[in-house]
């Protein structure tokens, strides 16, 4: 996962050696959620029926392919072709490392193993900034090293895949993906319109970090360090991780409405820290709306799948996956869009705006969805 987001740093170098706008720049980014959207849609559930090993060293080699791209860049055609694999790399690891990883452990950890994959997942997420970005200030060839870091981890991380056994039983190595579709049952559609809205917000926060937060740093408060740059977006997944932690101490039903109010609250933090140009203000509403994001989404992924019966369970939290990476991407272009029009600082206020409405929606007079154990 941490190869997904090695480039976020970068984007500036990028910029210099290339020659293009922020709204490019997005669009870049956004290139990532569709490979993610793509495979989601087309093969959630291949590992179920091909095996988990094949799905993971697929990924493993598309994740490579990706660095590759990036290593070969000679103009924006390679960074797309760098970010589209990336994204499929991330669609196919996602759910099938998770279950690989609940699967192998013991039934009386199976909640702990959850946690550990979801920590892993975003804290991989979090270290791709945080090492190319100290790489790019510190170290020789910016744009280089950070990718051939990421190849030299994705070998030992083959070798683990091959070593470990494989859960599915009786898996079909000749079965094809098909296209699953967006289903959500009729009786886990109040609990899906109430968590919708918190997920699509609080993966549009990410993205913004993810895409536009070096952007800024760099162009609006004079903060040129890649390393403080990626530190920032480092911090916001590492506080969505302590986020997810504290939701698993709380029933759904109460991490849901607090995980909400503290992402609305960390955007209005960030709009501030737009608006006055700080970066201290930058850096604490990220850390607070992060905390939010993962409270939210871990409750929402409980109550949707505490809602939806059994045999439609997987499809439907994969829907609310569909919805979260929707908004990775969509507002995050948005942003770029109206960088033309309106400038970095007047498109980051309206994005939070509209973010901080979304995350405050969702939730109608007399809904109680019932929560599932974490």
């Amino acid at each position: 996962m941490m190869g997904t987001t090695l480039p976020t740093p970068l984007y500036g170098i990028y910029r210099e050696e290339i020659g293009f706008s922020t709204f490019v720049v997005t669009v870049v980014f956004a290139v990532y959620a569709v490979g993610v959207l793509a495979v989601l849609l087309l093969a959630g559930d291949y590992s179920d029926r091909a095996g988990r090993r094949p799905v993971l060293l697929a990924a493993l080699a598309l994740s490579a392919a990706s660095a590759v791209c990036f290593l070969a860049e000679h103009g924006l055609p390679l960074l797309f072709a760098g970010r589209l694999l990336s994204g499929f790399a991330a669609g196919l690891l996602s759910g099938t490392a998770t279950a690989t990883v609940i699967e192998l452990a013991p039934p009386e950890g199976r909640a702990r193993a959850a946690f550990a994959a979801t920590a892993a997942n975003m804290g991989g997420l979090g270290c791709g900034p945080l090492v190319a970005g100290l790489l790019a200030e510190y170290a020789p060839h910016p744009l280089a090293l950070p990718f051939l870091v990421h190849l030299a981890l994705l070998v030992p991380a083959a070798v683990v895949v091959l070593l470990l056994p494989e859960t599915v039983e009786r898996p079909d190595r000749r079965a094809r993906p098909h296209p699953q579709g967006l289903r959500v049952p009729p009786g886990a559609r109040s609990a899906f319109a109430l968590c919708a809205p918190a997920a699509f917000a609080g993966f549009a926060l990410l993205g913004l970090f993810t895409a536009v937060a070096p952007t800024f740093v760099a162009q609006t408060l004079d903060v040129t360090n890649h390393a403080v740059a990626g530190a920032i977006v480092f911090s916001v997944f590492l506080a969505s991780t302590a986020g997810q932690w504290a939701a698993g101490r709380l029933e759904a039903e109460r991490a849901l409405p607090r995980g909400r109010l503290l992402l609305v609250a960390g955007l209005a933090l960030v709009a501030a820290s737009l608006a006055v140009e700080s970066l201290p203000l930058l850096v604490v509403g990220g850390a607070l709306a992060g905390v939010g994001q993962g409270m939210a989404f871990r409750a929402a992924v409980a109550t949707v799948s505490a809602a939806a019966p059994a045999e439609q369970r997987g499809a439907t939290i994969s829907t609310l996956f569909v919805v979260a990476y929707c908004g990775i991407s969509l507002p995050v272009v948005g942003v770029g869009a109206l960088t033309l029009w309106l400038g970095l600082r007047g498109a980051g206020l309206v994005f939070t705006a509209c973010v901080a409405l979304t995350a405050a929606a969702g939730r109608r007079k007399g809904d109680r969805p019932r929560s599932g154990p974490h």
